[in-house]
């Protein structure tokens, strides 16, 4: 509230700054054209006075002793008139001093003239025009009265100068033909210079006519058409008629007088137009002084009620804002900890679960703000009981998701079964390669339905109870992807999983390896690593597709970790969630980075509880229940060799890993040892696994059948932990990995010998 009526009431205290600064401004200009009026009429008392000695002087000159003692009497009253001027310039904050004070400057030499004068040395026209430059510097002056804003102010001011201008040339035809006419008659030139003057004087009166009003004129007129106005024009006519250098016979001293009351009579005039003026600008001071005062007064009671308003908002403000912050804090309080703590509940154990806390509503607070608690208090129940509802809902569909699973996988362990069967009993090839065909299938849709278990948290029925090594349990993720053929097992090192994490670790192995080649080339394989790094084991699936942005490559890990529910996350990267919810179970870390050339390699550390470098190290687990058993694959078991599996203290760096380089902190695995620590023999890649001629198994590992005869034991490898070294019957999932193996070899011999009858046939026909 404060904030909202801050803007107005700022506003109004500016303009109301606004409005006093312009009455002060308007005040202090009224006061300043007052004092310009003032010293404008002093300016023109001291003209007046000098133009009665200037004609005073040029009489005198001109051989008429009488003025002797007017002169000496005019002096005093020019000097008085001085003095008066100097007092007033004294105030340098008058407008218009500086121009005053350069014009009286013009006085400085009155003394000498008025010696030369006296001692009958000076020359009349000199003399005159030395007076008269004096008086038309001070009678020009702009003093700056003219700046008023107010009509009639200026309309007086204009008819003062007018007026002034007009007395200016009266008295200086009245000094002139003093000098003529005691003199006797015009010399050379001075009749030209009367004309002017005359001129002159007849413009000026035309322009105060133009200024003055109706009163002003009749007082004018008055005054021209007074006994000595008329006596001076007669006085006027003589000289004219003169103009021709004959002799005028008119006396001085009755010019002198004629014209002394017309100049006396326009002085009046000036002087009432001046008074007029002047009170012009004493009514405009006393009116801006008043607004002024009364805008101070309305200042300070606006400011007044501004402050009462000002606390008043406080107040309110306060008696707002204190519930309205409670009530923030209990929203936050609800929204950070009580809902989401309810909501936790819900989801871990939906059932007989309370309610978190009603909001409570803030003492003191009006009915608007109890209004607002009691909707928190509403949203807070809607979203307990949304999130109950969400809660059921979840649980019944992992419940529905769980028995779905569950119900795929048993269908499709007794579809495997059959295939099985069938594939033992059939003996035509190309049968035999479309049964298998239909096995890679139903393999590939259990891992599906794995992968549903496994997103809604339930555990794979598939359990072993002896430890496997990681060649066995890459295969049988091999044999779990579509493109199993671009797939190209590189170097492993020897190690053991641990028998209850078999399944959990293939089925991670198969989506790494799914990824990668959904993204790779049809002409290029994905290439898979096994290295020891310390007590831990390093899988690497190594592509070589398009590769990912940094962007993505974030995303990615982000939902490897477990960061990203799967329920909120694009359909297509159900693989991702997948791993990483197998990865937690496993205690493992899955990381996506790029590779050195092109595409990405997924590096998958199993921590020592998982892996370990011989099977006598890790504990057999319980045997699982016949239903599981029926149901699992064990992945083929090539020939192990006796000689120690963990890795000695002396190594070699292997060539050709950079990319198991830990992009996180930069450590290099433990690469693979020089000698003393054989790795798994990986068939159809280095050809160190061959089998000697005339044993029972091929150089792939896999056992030799006889035509058209059903295998129904094998030779075991090696006594199992709790066996007595006795034959068992070989499990549907062993001669499923036999049989792929085998139709593999078939394929690569048969794509060897059809390259090698096209490189013949070509051959042939360039030697012909």
């Amino acid at each position: 509230m404060v904030r909202t009526l801050a803007v107005p009431l700022a506003t109004m205290l500016g303009l109301l700054g606004f409005i006093a600064a312009g009455e002060v401004q308007t005040y202090r200009r009224a006061v300043a054209i007052s004092d310009a009026v003032g010293l404008t009429l002093a300016v023109q008392d001291l003209v007046h006075e000098l133009q009665r000695e200037r004609g005073l002087t040029n009489g005198l000159l001109g051989g008429e002793a009488r003025y002797r003692s007017d002169v000496d009497n005019q002096r005093p009253r020019v000097n008085t008139a001085r003095a008066a001027l100097d007092a007033l310039t004294a105030d340098h904050n008058i407008p218009g001093v500086a121009v005053v004070l350069t014009a009286s400057d013009l006085l400085d030499d009155l003394g000498t003239v008025r010696r030369n004068v006296d001692a009958g040395g000076a020359d009349r026209p000199a003399t005159f025009d030395y007076y008269t430059n004096a008086i038309d510097a001070l009678g020009g002056l702009n003093i700056g009265a003219n700046e008023s804003e107010d009509s009639i102010l200026l309309r007086d001011l204009d008819a003062l100068q007018s007026l002034g201008d007009a007395k200016e040339a009266a008295a200086k035809e009245r000094g002139f033909l003093n000098g003529v006419f005691a003199a006797g008659k015009f010399s050379a030139g001075e009749y030209a210079r009367f004309a002017d003057i005359r001129g002159a004087k007849r413009a000026a009166l035309t322009q105060f006519a133009r200024h003055a009003t109706d009163a002003q004129q009749a007082r004018l007129d008055a005054a021209l058409r007074s006994t000595a106005a008329t006596r001076a024009s007669g006085h006027e006519e003589a000289a004219i008629a003169a103009s021709d250098g004959r002799p005028v016979s008119v006396d001085s001293r009755v010019w002198w007088d004629a014209m002394t009351g017309l100049v006396d009579d326009l002085r009046g005039v000036q002087q009432s137009v001046g008074v007029e003026a002047q009170a012009r600008t004493a009514d405009l001071r006393t009116r801006a002084a008043t607004e002024l005062v009364v805008l101070l007064v309305l200042a300070v009671l606006v400011s007044a009620a501004l402050a009462g308003e000002a606390m008043l908002l406080i107040s309110s403000a306060r008696s707002i804002t204190a519930p309205l912050a409670d009530l923030a804090r209990e929203a936050d309080e609800v929204a950070s900890r009580r809902l989401p703590e309810a909501v936790a509940r819900i989801q871990a154990a939906p059932d007989n679960q309370l309610p978190p806390a009603p909001v409570v509503v803030p003492a003191r607070a009006a009915a608007e703000i109890s209004q607002v608690a009691q909707a928190f208090g509403r949203v807070q129940q809607v979203a307990y009981e949304l999130a109950t509802e969400q809660a059921v809902v979840r649980r019944n569909t992992t419940e529905s998701l769980a028995n779905l699973g569950h119900r795929n996988q048993n269908l499709l362990r007794r579809q495997l079964s059959f295939i099985s069967q069938l594939e033992r009993d059939e003996s035509d090839p190309t049968a035999l390669a479309n049964l298998f065909e239909l096995d890679h299938l139903a393999t590939r849709m259990r891992r599906n339905a794995e992968s549903l278990l496994v997103l809604v948290g339930e555990t794979s029925p598939r359990r072993w109870a002896t430890p496997l090594p990681v060649a066995d349990v890459i295969r049988a993720a091999i044999a779990e992807v579509e493109d199993y053929r671009r797939v190209e097992l590189r170097r492993i090192d020897n190690a053991y999983v641990t028998g209850g994490m078999v399944s959990d670790l293939a089925h991670m192995i198969a989506e790494l390896v799914e990824n990668g080649l959904a993204f790779s080339p049809p002409e290029l394989d994905v290439e898979i690593y096994g290295q020891w790094i310390g007590t831990k084991y390093l899988v690497a699936v190594l592509d070589q597709g398009v590769g990912m942005t940094d962007e993505d490559l974030a995303r990615a890990n982000a939902r490897l970790r477990g960061e990203e529910s799967f329920l909120i996350g694009p359909a297509r990267f159900l693989g991702h969630y997948v791993v990483g919810r197998l990865a937690s179970e496993l205690g493992a870390s899955v990381q996506l980075a790029c590779s050195p050339v092109t595409g990405v390699t997924a590096r998958l550390v199993l921590p020592p509880g998982v892996v370990s470098a011989s099977s006598e190290q890790i504990q057999p687990e319980p045997q699982a229940n016949s239903l599981e058993q029926e149901g699992a694959e064990r992945p083929h078991t090539a020939p192990q060799s006796d000689a120690p599996r963990h890795p000695v203290s002396a190594m070699a760096v292997a060539p050709g890993f950079p990319w198991l380089v830990d992009p996180a902190n930069g450590t290099t695995p433990t690469p693979y040892p020089t000698r003393g620590n054989p790795t798994t023999p990986v068939s159809g890649i280095d050809g160190s696994n061959g089998a000697a001629p005339g044993s029972d198994r091929t150089r792939s590992g896999l056992v030799k059948r006889t035509p058209r005869a059903q295998v129904t034991v094998r030779k075991p490898l090696g006594p199992a932990p709790g066996t007595d070294g006795a034959a068992t019957e070989l499990q549907p999932a062993e001669v499923r990995t036999m049989l792929s193996a085998f139709r593999a070899g078939t394929q690569r011999g048969e794509s060897r010998s059809s390259t090698s009858a096209s490189t013949t046939q070509g051959n042939e026909g360039g030697s012909q």
